[in-house]
């Protein structure tokens, strides 16, 4: 039976842990440039964020990562899952499908119009269990992003007009 938490100050070298899993498991470890620090003030002390951890047969076995988005179209928040990541040994033994219900559940009673995340292309095993559960691939959207080398560049090619 898993239980599901939200994360306490004190879970900040858990929650890094499994941030550098995950990025080992996507093949992303040069991608991660935190610290418990850094977390510690973005989710505990800016609000920036929240996690949730499950913890089953006596050990914490996964987390969840998300944050409040804004739809526009329906004039209401929604809820934005960034990650979800259940240990290897641990897979297979419905704590990750815990894990996301719950966020199902979070963002029902926080009234949010809707639930979205990404997944990678190559990540055939969490594709499938999101359809799964009824979610539908966004294909007529793609996702773009500015890392903060772009920013800098685009903020001082402003600052100079």
């Amino acid at each position: 039976m898993a239980h599901i938490r939200f994360a306490t100050e004190s879970d900040i070298p858990l929650i890094y842990g499994f941030i550098l899993k995950m990025a080992r498991y996507e093949k992303l470890e040069n991608e991660v440039d935190t610290s418990e620090e850094a977390l510690h003030r973005a989710i505990f002390l800016e609000k920036q964020a929240e996690v949730i951890l499950c913890e089953a047969e006596g050990k914490t076995v996964g987390f969840a990562l998300f944050f409040h988005n804004f739809s526009t179209f329906k004039g209401q928040h929604g809820l934005y899952l960034e990650d979800i990541y259940v240990d290897q040994e641990f897979r297979g033994r419905g704590y990750g499908k815990a894990l996301f219900l719950k966020l199902v559940a979070i963002a029902m009673e926080r009234r949010c119009r809707r639930m979205e995340w990404t997944a990678l292309n190559w990540n055939r095993p969490a594709i499938a269990f999101y359809e799964s559960l009824g979610a539908v691939r966004m294909s007529e959207w793609s996702t773009f992003r500015l890392d903060e080398e772009h920013l800098r560049i685009l903020n001082a090619a402003q600052q100079t007009h």
